[in-house]
């Protein structure tokens, strides 16, 4: 790519050299600056006028939003008349005023819509002056080198405060402004290109888990020869199976019952023997409940009928239901066959879902041979290793393309590449 005539130092440690016919401005000459509506998430709706909130900028949209595409919540259309300096401008910067880590830190938005939208909870709205374009200064902002100088300000531990004061201090390089608008229009055109490539990754690595969900649950309930004999296995969701396959109770090859109780407290960051819940590890505890290899599944919550493993000494929370074995059977083939029956339709809706483990024990399972049940591991296992490296490799993909697309717009917003005639 080419590069600038002539370059001179920007003054900004992480930027270096920037062309020379480029100025640099504090943020908070550039600036002016309003806060969010002071509400909390009790006050959003499902209709009334668009708001964008703390969560939605570190988590959902990127850097840009428009709410005639992006499904945010809403807030009522009184406020229009109470809170106008939290409604915003086409072109309006949204930061997030805290970050639960370094690396969210200066995170934002910027409105690209001209619907009347609300800036939301723990939120500080910057407003530019019209001789810079919203989209370069947003490409600007998102940029390694920007937040940089954000991070290198900011304090805390376990939660970052991005205020004002350190918005302010930052420092933007500024080309002119036709400038800026060629850069953004090459900006959005290259990074349209980038993220169409990772669309189509991703889509990819969703299709991988569609091909691993049905080699098991083929494997699980039909076996794996094509041509054995088949009968009715008098199970609504199975259909056929082998016809040597038994069918049985789940509490006539299990017993299933939950875990023990264990405080918070209790459980560390570091210890002799995890402990396990209703999602798999939860931290480690100085005791033991169980030794041996079991299927645990969830009990309560968001968790309801997941289905993990547990090997060795370990403690099973009262938010896990152990299966352990009355008769041999192989644990990973249980364990996959209960993922393929979706558990959680058999939970007990209250304010907490909760498993409904009688019901469960009564559940009707295919259960073939041992020999054939290790086979169907093994087969399993030999696959989804097969499966796995091409998603690996299509992550790595990914993140490269992410890497590059990060490289891009901070070569171009600090000059050290010319994209313009």
């Amino acid at each position: 790519m080419n590069k600038y005539d002539a370059y001179k130092p920007s003054g900004i440690e992480w930027i270096g050299e920037i062309p020379s016919h480029w100025e640099v401005r504090r943020f908070g000459h550039l600036f002016s600056f309003s806060r969010g509506l002071g509400i909390t998430k009790q006050d959003l709706k499902d209709e009334g006028i668009p708001c964008v909130n703390y969560g939605e900028i570190h988590s959902k949209y990127g850097v840009f939003v428009n709410p005639e595409i992006h499904p945010l919540r809403y807030v009522e259309e009184s406020y229009l008349e109470i809170a106008d300096k939290s409604l915003l401008n086409r072109g309006d910067f949204v930061f997030a005023d805290t970050s639960e880590d370094l690396e969210g830190s200066g995170n934002f938005t910027v409105l690209d819509s001209d619907l009347p939208t609300f800036a939301g909870y723990h939120t500080v709205i910057a407003r530019h002056e019209n001789r810079c374009n919203y989209k370069y200064l947003a490409y600007c902002f998102d940029s390694l080198e920007f937040r940089n100088q954000i991070r290198s300000a900011v304090s805390g531990i376990k939660v970052f405060s991005i205020t004002q004061a350190i918005l302010k201090s930052t420092k933007v390089q500024l080309p002119t402004y036709t400038e800026q608008i060629k850069i953004a229009e090459y900006l959005d055109r290259k990074t349209a290109e980038i993220d169409r490539l990772i669309a189509d990754k991703e889509r990819l690595l969703e299709l991988y888990e569609e091909e691993k969900a049905t080699l098991i649950n083929q494997a699980v309930t039909k076996g794996l020869d094509p041509n054995a004999k088949m009968k009715d296995s008098g199970i609504e969701w199975l259909g056929k199976i082998p016809e040597y396959w038994e069918v049985k109770k789940l509490k006539y090859v299990s017993f299933l019952r939950s875990g023990n109780n264990i405080v918070s407290e209790q459980i560390k960051d570091s210890g002799d023997f995890p402990v396990f819940g209703g999602n798999g590890l939860r931290g480690y505890f100085s005791e033991f409940t169980h030794d041996g290899n079991y299927v645990l599944i969830g009990r309560q919550g968001a968790y309801c009928g997941n289905v993990k493993y547990a090997k060795g000494r370990f403690w099973a929370s009262e938010h896990a239901v152990v299966v352990a074995p009355l008769i041999k059977y192989e644990m990973v083939y249980l364990g996959e066959l209960l993922k393929t029956m979706n558990l959680n339709q058999y939970s007990v809706s209250a304010a907490q879902p909760g498993l409904a483990v009688e019901t469960i024990k009564n559940l009707q399972i295919p259960f073939p041979p041992l020999e054939e049940q290790q086979s169907i591991v093994r087969h399993i296992e030999t696959e989804c290793a097969r499966v796995d490296a091409k998603v690996a490799r299509t992550e790595k993909l990914i993140s490269l393309l992410e890497e590059y697309r990060t490289a891009l717009i901070s070569e171009v917003v600090t000059g050290k590449v010319k994209v313009i005639d």
